[in-house]
């Protein structure tokens, strides 16, 4: 993994140990230990405790009064609420991004979605997925909501690793197509629409534990 220009120490604590609670490396729950982290990125206990800090901020972790600091569970209530955070920011920034979108753009976009379709596992169908969706909305240049779009993605991938480890089956994204054909026609109304339809629409699966029992699991597939 490429470490961001000028990154402190507190940065790269909290990125990786954020892309490691996404991926379902560090399960929910889990204790955060100052020590233990501290020791395994040569540092002191000021940086790690920022870099808590910093997942707390993203929804990622939960300070708890003397308890310490453990990885945030998740429920149905909160998965419901990222997705319909994501409807209303993502077709906020459509509607700006829209009059800024080329064909290349658009092109480039359905190529992410074709690398979706044919996908063999999750974590490569998050990726060009979350590559659609950036596609069509970065034009608005709104760096404030695009930084806010991506926390909630992150979010939709911790909930999506959770839920799809194994068992995932390619797919034919019939809303991405649909989304693009309303932007190439110039019909931006439709394309919001099933855009915020598209990304609350939330999947269901039961799941192994780490303790061997079955639960059931939700995440958003869109």
């Amino acid at each position: 993994m490429t470490q961001p220009k000028n990154e402190t120490i507190a940065a790269r604590i909290s990125r990786i140990l954020a892309d490691r609670i996404i991926d379902g490396t560090i399960e929910p729950g889990s204790k955060l230990r100052q020590d233990h982290i501290a020791e395994e990125f040569l540092t002191s206990h000021v940086p790690v405790r920022e870099a808590f800090r910093r997942l707390e901020a993203q929804g990622l972790a939960i300070s708890e009064p003397r308890r310490g600091v453990r990885v945030a569970s998740f429920e149905i209530d909160e998965i419901r609420e990222v997705a319909e955070m994501r409807a209303a920011l993502e077709v906020l920034a459509l509607r700006n991004a829209a009059p800024h979108l080329t064909r290349a753009i658009l092109n480039e976009a359905e190529q992410a979605t074709n690398i979706a379709d044919r996908s063999l596992n999750v974590r490569d169908w998050e990726a060009a997925n979350r590559q659609f969706h950036k596609l069509i909305i970065e034009p608005c240049g709104m760096p404030r909501l695009l930084a806010a779009i991506d926390d909630l993605h992150a979010a939709s991938a911790r909930f999506l690793f959770a839920t799809w480890r194994s068992d995932w089956e390619a797919r034919t994204d019939h809303d991405h197509r649909a989304i693009l054909t309303a932007l190439h026609q110039g019909d931006v109304d439709s394309a919001a629409t099933i855009l915020a339809r598209h990304v609350q629409w939330i999947g269901h699966r039961p799941v192994r534990t780490a303790s061997g029992k079955m639960r059931d699991s939700f995440a958003i597939v869109g």
